[in-house]
């Protein structure tokens, strides 16, 4: 009978948690609304958050072969953009990333009819100019470049002019001197990676495709700058996203393998930099490739996925489960932009379709 009346009670708990409007644990997730669009449409740009608050939007393509010089900025104050000074160097599938100084370092990416670039920038948010500032050892395209704990980038891998494959060279930008330095190549060669700063300052390079589509991994070690091998991704995959989760794991989300628009994957897994392997995940909602290299953090132990499907979801890493959000895109926008503001929501924008038209829509994620 005591039982009885335990378990009644615990029913009348949960009717009366109901009704006062709580939703069940880890079921929360945000909702995406349109925003103002951009001045330009543009896919594959890079969209870095400066220290005022601002979003730098740089680059990209209008279609295949219409490569920009212009950059604008999104202001979240007045939830619009505006001009900028433009680029020296018109290009798509650049890298960007934020220096301590507050300016913002653009590297490589494609030219139009010329393959990918060495050029790099700096875009002062003071002046709204940006300066060339010599060039790398290589040219690349669509590389990565991560922010290390010392404040150098490691830049790493990148596309090569007539070949689906990258490179496996490396380098690294002083932002003392504004020189490039090489530093021994990665294991293999990679393009449309991901790279993630892990919290012992290691780099995590996952995926890509160099011969052929990969499954293999390695860090980058900035004491000795050099990489080593690490545990393999479960499946190769390339066009992925990846995000550091709040316990210095990573969750590696989609893309696609070999077979590229025919390949599209909703699978997921995390590495534990504890064991140096993957594990497998849970699965995406939606197939999708063609994504922002890094998943934004948004709220406590969660990631967005964006991009290559109209949904956005949410990776809850305390349910270990993927949640979708309200609202949704207007197309399965790919090489889209997802930047998280200092109010916690994340700017969504640009990307192409099934063909290579961009947009200049722009999306709030809100959580």
């Amino acid at each position: 009978m005591r039982h009885l009346l335990f378990a009644l009670a615990l029913i009348a708990l949960a009717v009366a948690t109901v009704r006062a409007g709580s939703e069940p644990p880890f079921s929360k997730t945000g909702t995406v609304v349109l925003a103002a669009p951009m001045l330009e449409p543009r896919a594959d740009h890079s969209a870095t958050l400066l220290p005022n608050g601002k979003v730098l939007l740089a680059g990209g393509m209008r279609r295949n072969q219409d490569f920009y010089r212009s950059a604008e900025l999104y202001d979240p104050a007045t939830g619009r953009f505006q001009a900028t000074g433009a680029m020296n160097v018109a290009r798509v599938g650049s890298a960007a990333v934020l220096l301590r100084s507050g300016k913002a370092l653009i590297v490589g990416g494609w030219t139009a009819g010329h393959g990918p670039t060495d050029s790099a920038e700096l875009y002062d948010p003071q002046t709204g100019k940006f300066t060339p500032v010599g060039n790398m050892t290589t040219p690349r395209g669509q590389p990565t470049a991560t922010l290390l704990a010392n404040g150098d980038v490691l830049i790493a891998g990148g596309g090569v002019h007539g070949s689906p494959g990258g490179i496996a060279a490396a380098e690294i930008f002083h932002p003392d001197t504004q020189k490039f330095e090489a530093v021994a190549p990665m294991h293999y060669a990679r393009v449309a990676h991901t790279a993630t700063l892990l919290t012992d300052g290691h780099v995590l390079i996952a995926g890509g495709r160099g011969d052929s589509v990969t499954a293999t991994a390695e860090l980058y070690d900035p004491a000795r700058k050099q990489f080593v091998m690490t545990g393999s991704l479960q499946m190769a995959r390339y066009k992925h996203t990846a995000g550091l989760l709040p316990d210095g794991r990573v969750l590696i989300a989609g893309g696609s393998d070999e077979r590229d628009w025919h390949g599209l994957m909703n699978s997921a897994e995390i590495y534990d930099p504890h064991s140096g392997r993957f594990s497998s995940a849970a699965s995406l909602s939606n197939s999708r490739f063609k994504l922002p290299e890094v998943a934004a953090q948004v709220g406590s132990g969660q990631l967005l996925i964006a991009g290559g499907s109209k949904q956005v979801e949410v990776y809850d890493s305390r349910a270990g489960k993927f949640l979708v959000a309200s609202g949704q895109l207007s197309d399965t926008w790919h090489f889209m932009t997802e930047t998280p503001l200092k109010d916690g929501s994340v700017l969504l924008a640009g990307g192409y379709p099934n063909n290579d038209q961009a947009t200049a829509q722009a999306w709030i994620y809100r959580p």
